[in-house]
């Protein structure tokens, strides 16, 4: 097999390679990026097809099979720093292109901790796709633009400052419930009906921090929710160990906050539900208990579910958002997509590969979910360890994300 990288636009090289019809030649889209996949025996046709056309590659050395290509989804560099033996071929930070015995690849599953997940390369694969902002001007809808007037950096910085506090946020730990019990504070204060419930994490328990705005709406009501994690762990020391966790995931939890600020007078008519999980580092514990302790009624009633985690960190040239969902979640990567047009300068990123974060379960339940997260070229190599910290943080980001995120909400619960 051969790869190359195609300099041209991305619709070029995928519109001339459908039409060439060489064989065993696939490509694979890495944001603007297409890489293309072919046999030695097509390798004549590929370059007359591309001096034609206009297309311009650059051969990549490659030696293996297609069935050894993988696509990996990971949080910051922790496939790279566990596995440094392995090759990669593309790195985009969060996405990568590695070549694996295809006999060896669960050996490399990481189980419970959700730190990165492997997937075969598929034939014609779109891993995620950037969409630069455009110089059209969109008119704004006045009552959002006011909303979005409110997003505060410096309550933003002051939430975020409180969370670092803690030395970790470990979710089986005294400073776990002392950050959920301030969170919960924070909330009550707002206004929003609140509550913690309990979850259980391996042999200890943890504390989920809900809080609710109900809506004024004298018909069937839908649910908005809105989650993020709350905990941080340390996973180059000990678990335990020093783990401020400003970008994972107190950007994420400060965000929420600032969102419940934005939003605590707004006269929405469905349900607003916010949650701050725990155990989303060992696994996800927070967000799948909660969802296996809802009835049907309210699960059917869970209309979209908005996921912030790591929304602190500059990884590419311009402020990015990267938008993950499933299929079912195009809808809200959709109005997201538009949001970030009208009331951002964001360049937006769009991922159909759900992995390892707590938009995961509901979509596994068939409920639209997306998360929100800090966009994908490079990766902050900094999260779950010690140097997780406040000075790293890029405010004029989130705040950008979360103005993208508050307008979405607010017309989703009006």
């Amino acid at each position: 097999m051969q790869l190359f990288t195609c300099r041209t636009s991305t619709e070029l090289c995928q519109s001339q390679l459908k039409l060439a019809n060489l064989g065993n030649t696939s490509w694979v889209q890495f944001g603007r990026e297409t890489l293309l996949i072919a046999n030695e025996s097509d390798l004549n046709d590929l370059n007359n097809r591309a001096a034609r056309t206009g297309i311009s590659l650059e051969r990549n050395s490659l030696n293996t099979q297609k069935e050894n290509l993988y696509v990996v989804v990971q949080k910051g560099r922790l496939f790279q720093q566990e596995h440094p033996e392995v090759p990669i071929l593309i790195d985009k930070g969060r996405f990568l292109l590695v070549e694996l015995n295809a006999d060896l690849v669960e050996s490399y599953q990481k189980g419970d901790e959700p730190c990165y997940g492997i997937k075969p390369l598929e034939e014609n694969m779109v891993v995620f796709q950037e969409t630069l902002k455009t110089t059209t001007t969109r008119t704004p809808q006045i009552p959002i633009q006011n909303l979005l007037d409110r997003v505060s950096r410096s309550t933003l910085e002051a939430n975020l400052t409180q969370l670092v506090s803690w030395s970790n946020r470990y979710s089986t730990n005294s400073f776990y419930l002392e950050a959920a019990n301030w969170a919960r504070e924070q909330l009550a204060t707002m206004g929003y009906e609140t509550r913690l419930e309990t979850i259980t994490v391996g042999l200890s328990t943890s504390q989920n921090v809900v809080a609710d705005k109900p809506g004024n709406h004298l018909e069937e009501k839908d649910i908005i929710l809105v989650i993020a994690h709350l905990d941080s762990i340390n996973l180059r020391d000990t678990p335990n160990g020093i783990a401020p966790g400003a970008d994972d995931n107190g950007s994420g939890s400060a965000g929420l906050l600032e969102l419940a600020r934005v939003l605590q007078t707004y006269q929405n008519k469905h349900d607003l539900r916010l949650i701050l999980v725990g155990g989303e580092e060992q696994g996800l514990f927070g967000s799948r208990q909660y969802l296996a302790n809802l009835n049907s009624g309210e699960k059917d009633r869970i209309k979209a579910v908005l996921n912030m985690d790591m929304i602190g960190t500059i990884n590419t040239p311009t402020p990015t958002v990267l938008l993950e969902g499933a299929p079912l979640s195009q809808p809200i990567i959709d109005a997201l997509m538009e949001a970030a047009e009208i009331y951002t300068e964001l360049t937006v990123q769009t991922s159909l590969n759900p992995f390892a974060s707590d938009h995961v379960p509901f979509i596994e339940m068939g409920i639209p979910a997306v998360l929100t997260i800090e966009g994908a070229d490079s990766a902050n190599s900094n999260i779950h360890t010690a140097n997780d910290t406040i000075d790293k943080i890029d405010y004029e980001l989130m705040v950008e994300v979360l103005r993208m995120n508050v307008a979405v909400i607010a017309n989703l619960i009006s």
